[in-house]
């Protein structure tokens, strides 16, 4: 049965998906976030730095570099996402102006109000509260933009600049572009935020559930045991994560309690302890308990990436990907650890995260406490780790165990 599992995944399944993750699309998405990011982690670190501001009075409010950055993060998204669909598709010449027209569409689908020649937005449209309208309005210029692409008002044999002949070529496609946000906006009164927000609303609230936060948790875990990035479904999750601590940081902020675990935060509170699939006690067992020369010394290799959360080493090199005898414990840990998490959250044992805080590096436990800012978060962290320890070791001394036979069989030859 596994056998005909792992065919399936490797000469079906996994072909599959790459190509889905390849197709430029996609790509340009997941290129977009992993672009933005370091002005995500900025904003992680502002948090760091904001709960030493209870300790030590004197430190300056440093909150306004978190809302020019992480605050910032759907403008940047806008930007880049026809940028790199651009980029994909062989027209590069066009891809800055094209992330250009998404910035202004995007302003203008943010819905401003305008009175007296004075403009005023919603600063907090501009993050991640606005991020799937930045999505949308992305996706919708690049779309115009790459299928004007390839069309011209002028012969390749024209004595007239390039530089001309873009401006006039870009003049069609982009005012279209503004028309149909003016149309929307101005003329039919219709706020794409609320009406995205009203879209998208009902799988968020999936997600927000145990089920479905369980499965937002596997779903990764499994597609990377076969050796398929995690990052593979990262734009389908990473919305509804950003959304839900939005809601989480406005119910604090306005002296309620934040609700939402489903937040990318709570991976990087409890979940992800050296990495996907939380696989920090297989590697420490590796390096410190192997018998197997080989495993031995791959534990010794990938022991300090895993500290760190870096755990590519230990899953190719292990290896956990297409190896029955670490993937199994992987996918228990996948299901289990987050089942855990959601349990204590709900039951309030831990705090809910309600500020960003995305620095995936940070070594445990100090990022459970980082990001959900509650000394409880390092006493589960420890009991996390024993619990996956448990579920790894079994599966662990048998795959060690037929190491070290073969490795004695090689000696003996």
């Amino acid at each position: 049965m596994m056998e005909k599992i792992m065919n399936f995944m490797s000469n079906k399944f996994a072909p599959r998906v790459n190509r889905i993750v390849a197709n430029p699309w996609v790509s340009a998405i997941q290129s977009s976030m992993l672009t933005g990011l370091p002005l995500v982690f900025v904003g992680s670190l502002i948090t760091i730095i904001s709960i030493l501001n209870n300790f030590f009075e004197w430190m300056p409010d440093l909150s306004l570099m978190s809302t020019f950055s992480f605050g910032m993060f759907g403008l940047i998204i806008a930007f880049f996402i026809p940028y790199f669909v651009m980029e994909n598709k062989g027209h590069s010449n066009n891809k800055l102006v094209s992330g250009a027209t998404s910035l202004v569409l995007y302003l203008l689908l943010l819905f401003p109000e305008i009175n007296d020649g004075q403009i005023t937005f919603s600063l907090s449209r501009f993050g991640i509260e606005g991020m799937l309208v930045a999505l949308v309005t992305g996706l919708f210029v690049a779309v115009i933009m790459n299928f004007m692409a390839s069309k011209s008002f002028f012969d390749e044999d024209s004595a007239i600049p390039d530089f001309v002949v873009s401006w006039f070529d870009n003049l069609l496609p982009i005012t279209f572009i503004l028309f149909v946000g003016w149309l929307a906006t101005i003329q039919f009164g219709i706020d794409l935020f609320q009406v995205i927000q009203a879209i998208f609303q009902p799988i968020a609230g999936i997600v927000s559930t145990y089920p479905g936060f369980v499965l937002s948790v596997f779903i990764p875990v499994f597609l990377y045991s076969f050796g398929i990035s995690a990052w593979a479904v990262f734009p389908v999750f990473y919305p509804m994560y950003m959304a839900n601590l939005a809601d989480n940081m406005d119910a604090v902020a306005s002296g309620g309690v934040a609700t939402n675990i489903a937040t990318q935060e709570t991976l990087y509170a409890l979940i992800s302890i050296g990495g996907v699939g939380t696989t920090l006690a297989l590697a420490i067992m590796m390096a410190f308990i192997s018998k197997s020369q080989q495993l031995k010394a791959i534990g010794k290799a990938v022991i300090v990436p895993s500290v760190f959360n870096i755990n590519e080493p230990v899953v190719f090199g292990a290896p956990i990907a297409f190896n029955p005898y670490l993937m199994v414990p992987m996918w228990i840990n996948g299901l289990l650890v987050p089942t855990i998490v959601y349990g204590i959250m709900s039951w309030g044992w831990v705090a809910v995260p309600s500020s960003t805080f995305l620095l995936w590096y940070m070594p445990y436990p100090i990022a459970s406490y980082f990001a959900t800012q509650d000394v409880m978060a390092i006493f589960w962290c420890i009991v996390i780790l024993i619990i996956t320890w448990a579920v790894y070791y079994p599966f662990f001394k048998v795959y060690d165990n037929s190491l070290l036979v073969k490795e004695k069989e090689e000696n003996n030859q």
